[in-house]
């Protein structure tokens, strides 16, 4: 595999995902996060999901900070060990979600979007094809700072024709607890991707 990296100059998301949409060999694209880990089968679930024009958007499970550090401490990721403790962690607020665990289902009409919809949109965990993200021109690398760069990409990939499709109750990874990072410029990229959506509608402009 290839490891592409960058200066670190602040939260430059984007382009470090362009670098990577361009490096990547295969036609199929998955996104996934640092702080995530992930089910033993994660690709084979968006594989699964993985139809000619659509994307995928998936689901997360956020983790407590004693679970996190727990998990951190463990000489290697041990999936078998934390499902047989799932209940448990339930209980006891480690993990905010049980059943998208246990339960997994496949592909269906019920997953497809019919209308951009910016709630559940998380860059942590997505998928597209590589062709479709290069015909968007991948991510705006104008968008600095954290937040929302997701939901640009997801918007103009639906602008574009693609579908969206949920990954829910298939996909999810395990979100590790963490520091919330600098948001400053959160609003200021909310507005921008609003005004992308007024845009294309035809309001105010």
């Amino acid at each position: 595999f290839q490891h592409l990296w960058q200066e670190d100059q602040g939260f430059r998301k984007t382009m470090i995902l362009n670098q990577a949409i361009q490096a990547a060999q295969g036609e199929y694209l998955i996104f996934l996060d640092g702080d995530c880990i992930v089910q033993p089968d994660f690709v084979k679930r968006h594989r699964q999901l993985a139809k000619s024009q659509m994307m995928v958007t998936g689901s997360r499970v956020l983790l407590s900070e004693s679970l996190t550090q727990k998990i951190l401490s463990w000489p290697q990721w041990n999936f078998a060990a934390f499902k047989s403790n799932l209940i448990s962690y339930r209980l006891n607020g480690g993990i905010n979600k049980f059943w998208p665990i246990v339960l997994k289902f496949g592909p269906g009409a019920w997953r497809i979007y019919q209308k951009f919809v910016w709630r559940r949109i998380k860059g942590c965990n997505m998928a597209c094809w590589k062709e479709d993200a290069l015909a968007i021109g991948g991510f705006d690398e104008s968008m600095t700072g954290w937040g929302h760069e997701d939901a640009d990409f997801v918007f103009r990939l639906q602008h574009s024709g693609v579908r969206r499709q949920s990954g829910a109750w298939s996909t999810e990874v395990f979100h590790l607890f963490h520091r919330i990072s600098d948001q400053s410029k959160a609003a200021e990229n909310a507005k921008r991707v609003r005004e992308k959506i007024m845009a294309k509608a035809g309001i105010g402009v």
